[in-house]
């Protein structure tokens, strides 16, 4: 039915093309000679090709012809049968015309006057719904979007200021909204004359740089509730290809009109964009689209188009959606290696890969790109152990295949940081970890348990590695100085072997520090060139000390004299070791005052010395450590939160999830323990379901996979009632007596997940 809309009195494209540039035709058989003969006929649109000339130029969809005219400014003659004299000595031009004659040309349009009100359009609305007579709204919607002129008369809030600013769409938001509304109560042949519109509109293009009205009208159009059904994906696609091509300066308005939406609209036009890409990846009638083979522009318009928006939620105050909401979960099903791997080959060139907008994947590809990276570069390395070793005729010893750390539990940081420095060329094996006189294979326990105790001894206070604060529950870099920082780069080289080996660590890291992480994927070949060092703002700082965030706060909208009550200073001190020391944030600090017109810059100043310059050495062998593990052009695709995630795990509980996934060694989940068990669990409010997992697992984070990768476990000892419950956090499982009744379970649990450091933990 829609695309017999665009078959019905056109001209072939071929002639279109040919004739693009001609100006409307002036009727010769008019009295005056002036009046505009009737329009020709639109070209087909063709929704298949490319419309785009051999040169690359956009064809122009105006295909008018003015007959005998070879210079675009030029007349014919008023009558035809009548010789003017002087001819061609004098001939007559739109500039030496009389301005009462002269005709306004295709490219010097008018805006029609349009004054109908939100209000106005309702009452319409009503009146039709009770009349059943849809003529004046169907009229109303056809000529509305039947081009760009009519949406702005339509919709723009008035039609002479330009409006030519990003703060402002000149768009009438809330009539735009009420027309969209309404257009699901209206009759068939209403709806269907809207997508003719459409239609008629993205025929009208032209080539050359676009105005502000354009960009009104893309806006508008791109907002059409009705492109959610793969019967209007053709007219879909063809817009958002016309909206993916322009110019990067009028990308830049719409992305901050766009970020003006409200929440709902702004969601909605995410989750249409998601839909139109999944049912193009996976139709679920193939027959209702195109061939994949000749819409292979889909999918890249409807993902740049995505990336706007995304760019638009970055870039607001607070972001309008959370960043999962621009995943798209059917990408987990599509070859997203094959996809990588012409990311890594080609990078950001013409081809288009889903790598270059890793916005729209999910941390679960993510990881799983990284993890087979990751495995990969383990083989290559193992091969090239073993090559070696056959190239030397030396004895093959299946060891070499793996980086094998052999620690003694009473030495655990110092053996650590010996054996990862001996085998520092080895760091991209797979990982097998032995205790000193204990027997046992490593089967990835002995690893977890590794990565577990040497994580809590590291971070612990008294070690004096990292400062705890208790107001924002996480850990940061001391200041202190020495003359050795290796054992930051060994928890960095920790904190990249979680991610290779696929280890979730029970680390309190604020985000900042995922940020500077980020900021070189790549280690430099310059060990002088600065890195880690982010630009950091006030929220980052809140984060870590929010009493101090706060303060800063104040004083930047204290409406006081600063420099008079504040009495401060572009000087900071901060306690090192039980010593004051004092610091200039410039050169001269101690002399500047901080004042009502510099304290921008003092806070900016404070933070970036906090963050950055304070803990410089720390974090600079930290980051190396890091990345002499984690090398993988994966960390390119990541997001500061989703490294956090892969480190550190989700905080999102979801213990239903826990309860399906759960597997038993002597109960059966029908058993009255276990029963009561999970009714107890799910009872429980976050903070005792998050301690529970703690003391089951060591972290009280979810993987990224979600809790089915926990491979949680409940075991059942034959043991008193009497005893509380025992966990084995390095294979995720938990111990249960079978306790008599659900109220002793409850009461057992409890005390030993809210006692569980030191005491019920192997």
């Amino acid at each position: 039915m829609l695309l017999n809309i665009t078959r019905e009195n056109h001209t072939p494209l071929h002639q279109a093309e040919r004739e693009r540039d001609r100006l409307p035709p002036i009727s010769s058989h008019s009295s005056s000679g002036l009046d505009r003969g009737p329009k020709l006929p639109y070209p087909s649109l063709n929704f298949i090709s490319n419309h785009r000339k051999e040169d690359g130029s956009h064809s122009i969809s105006s295909q008018f012809i003015l007959p005998g005219i070879r210079h675009g400014r030029e007349l014919p003659p008023i009558c035809p049968n009548v010789r003017l004299k002087h001819q061609h000595q004098h001939r007559i031009t739109v500039d030496n015309l009389p301005p009462e004659v002269r005709a306004r040309f295709a490219t010097d349009p008018v805006m029609p006057l349009r004054t109908k009100t939100v209000k106005e359009f309702q009452e319409d609305i009503e009146r039709a719904t009770v009349s059943g007579d849809w003529k004046h709204i169907h009229d109303f919607y056809l000529t509305t979007f039947g081009s760009f002129l009519e949406l702005n008369a339509a919709f723009k809030k008035d039609a002479s200021p330009p409006f030519n600013t990003i703060e402002d769409s000149g768009i009438n938001t809330k009539f735009i909204n009420a027309v969209y509304d309404a257009l699901s109560l209206t009759p068939p042949d209403a709806q269907r004359a809207v997508l003719k519109g459409i239609i008629n509109s993205l025929l009208r293009e032209w080539k050359g740089r676009r105005t502000k009205d354009d960009l009104r009208a893309y806006f508008i159009l791109v907002q059409n509730p009705q492109c959610t059904s793969p019967a209007t994906y053709v007219i879909y696609a063809h817009l958002l290809r016309q909206i993916a091509a322009l110019a990067e300066a009028d990308h830049y308005f719409l992305m901050h009109w766009f970020k003006k939406l409200s929440q709902k609209r702004f969601k909605q036009l995410v989750e249409r964009l998601h839909l139109f890409i999944s049912t193009r990846l996976f139709p679920v009638k193939p027959e209702e689209l195109p061939p994949m083979a000749k819409c292979s522009w889909w999918i890249p318009s409807a993902t740049k188009v995505l990336s706007l928006l995304n760019a638009a939620n970055i870039i607001s105050s607070t972001p309008i959606l959370p960043f999962v909401d621009f995943y798209n979960p059917t990408l987990d099903h599509t070859d997203f290696m094959e996809d990588y791997r012409i990311w890594q080959t080609q990078g950001n060139s013409t081809r288009f890969t889903f790598c270059q907008f890793a916005f729209i994947l999910s941390t679960v590809v993510k990881k799983a790109v990284i993890q087979k990276d990751s495995e990969q570069q383990m083989i290559s390395m193992a091969r090239q152990s073993l090559v070696d070793k056959v190239s030397r005729r030396q004895r093959v010893d299946m060891s070499l295949l793996f980086l094998n750390i052999k620690v003694r539990r009473l030495q655990l940081v110092s053996d650590s940081m010996d054996e990862l420095t001996r085998n520092r060329a080895d760091l991209k094996k797979k990982l097998k970890v032995s205790f000193v006189g204990e027997a046992g294979l490593d089967m990835g326990g002995l690893t977890k348990e590794w990565f577990l105790l040497l994580i809590r001894q590291i971070f612990h206070t008294d070690y004096g590695m990292f400062t705890f604060f208790n107001d924002s529950h996480c850990h940061w870099f001391s200041s202190w100085k020495c003359d050795n920082f290796s054992e930051f780069r060994l928890v960095g080289v920790l904190m990249g072997l979680a991610v290779y080996n696929s280890i979730t660590l029970d680390i309190s890291f604020p985000p900042c520090v995922y940020k500077k992480l980020l900021t070189s994927p790549v280690v430099p070949c310059d060990l002088d060139l600065p890195v880690g060092m982010a630009t950091l703002t006030l929220d980052d700082l809140q984060q870590v000390m929010p009493d101090l965030s706060h303060g800063l706060a104040e004083l930047l909208s204290y409406e006081g004299n600063v420099e008079e009550d504040f009495c401060t200073t572009f000087q900071v001190s901060q306690e090192e070791l039980g010593v004051i020391k004092s610091y200039n944030l410039k050169p001269g600090g101690d002399k500047i005052p901080v004042t009502n017109q510099n304290r921008k810059e003092y806070v900016q100043l404070y933070v970036d010395f906090l963050l950055n310059k304070s803990i410089y050495r720390q974090f600079t062998t930290f980051y190396y450590g890091f990345h002499s593990v984690c090398t993988s052009d994966a960390l390119m695709l990541l997001r500061p939160e989703e490294v956090e995630i892969l480190v550190c795990g989700s905080p999102n509980l979801d213990m239903g999830s826990l309860q399906k996934a759960a597997q038993y060694e002597g109960y059966s989940k029908t058993d009255p323990t276990i029963r009561a068990f999970w009714d107890v669990v799910l009872g429980f409010p976050l903070k005792f379901q998050k301690r529970l997992l703690h003391f089951s697992t060591g972290s009280d984070r979810v993987p990224v996979g979600g809790m089915a990768d926990l491979n949680f476990t409940i075991s059942k000892i034959d043991a008193s009632t009497e005893w509380l419950p025992i966990s084995h956090t390095c294979f995720n499982q938990i111990c249960l007596p079978p306790y008599k009744n659900k109220k002793e379970l409850k009461q057992k649990l409890t005390i030993a997940i809210s006692n569980a450091e030191g005491f019920g933990l192997e």
